[in-house]
């Protein structure tokens, strides 16, 4: 049966945030959308429950503001927007290894970044209260901005159409607002630690990891093994069905779910939607 209203599922749902390197806006990111979901579960759906209103929130740190130059430098970023993150109010959080702009993360390095979360954790104290950040008058000045800059975007976005039918706006900001990034660095006016300033002509050795063929070689064996033993009917049947719930206007999640079942490969259920969806690359799909 149906949920009865917006309490019967909002405390179940859940989101996933970036956080980049300016401590105080991030953390007014974050508290300003803690304000905005309870608005608009309480204002737009009706919601009785303290609980739907209380945003459930994932967040990694920023993988763009990762830098190639001077890679241990990272580590300093990517604590720093941990403990924003915490301080924003996220309830689990994801730090990046600091040589991710390299390679993926090896063993040392992802062991740095677990320290990172251990330390805001249990030293910082950022997570010892809900909002410790409450009453200062720069975030909670920056924390109004944020919001009144959110609002105006959704109400936007309401006017296109909505979220599908603004996809072409929201992208458009998007660019925007990466190329007036990148215009600030390469004018200067925004400063990129080691990177368009304290450059150095010294280049960091970092280990980065190197996989090993031998365990390509198992994985492809596994993936192999996993394939021979199934019905290859069926699953040709559900990925056809999954094109065709593409091609309309069915919720994919059952399709999707009905095709895992029958031991249909992740990479078979991608590409199943890609012959119907095509690829984005940069400005068109293929």
């Amino acid at each position: 049966m149906p949920p009865d209203g917006i309490d019967e599922f909002a405390p179940r749902l859940a989101f996933f945030f970036n956080c980049h390197n300016n401590v105080f806006q991030e953390i007014a990111k974050f508290r300003a959308v803690r304000r905005m979901w309870a608005r608009i579960v309480r204002e737009r759906f009706g919601s009785e429950s303290e609980r739907s209103q209380m945003i459930r929130f994932h967040t990694q740190t920023g993988g763009v503001t990762l830098q190639a130059q001077q890679p241990e430098v990272n580590i300093i970023r990517v604590a720093l927007q941990g403990f924003a993150a915490v301080s924003g109010g996220t309830q689990s959080l994801h730090t990046n290894g600091f040589d991710e702009a390299l390679a993926l993360p090896t063993e040392r390095s992802a062991r740095i970044a677990l320290r990172t979360q251990q330390v805001i954790a249990h030293e910082s104290g950022a997570a010892d209260t809900v909002d410790p950040f409450a009453g200062s008058y720069f975030v909670e000045s920056l924390t109004d901005e944020v919001e009144e800059r959110g609002w105006e975007l959704m109400d936007k976005v309401a006017q296109l159409g909505g979220s599908v039918e603004a996809l072409e706006f929201i992208q458009r900001e998007i660019e925007e607002s990466a190329l007036s990034y990148h215009e600030r660095y390469r004018e200067g006016q925004d400063i990129v630690v080691g990177v368009n300033e304290y450059v150095t002509d010294t280049v960091d050795d970092v280990d980065i990891l190197k996989v090993d063929p031998e365990a390509e070689r198992r994985q492809k064996e596994r993936l192999a093994a996993f394939k021979a033993n199934r019905d290859h009917d069926a699953v040709a049947v559900r990925l056809e069905q999954l094109r065709e719930a593409a091609r309309g206007e069915v919720n994919l999640l059952g399709p999707i779910k009905d095709a895992l079942r029958d031991r249909a490969s992740i990479g078979e259920v991608c590409n199943a939607m890609r012959d119907v969806f095509g690829e984005y690359r940069g400005g068109a799909f293929f």
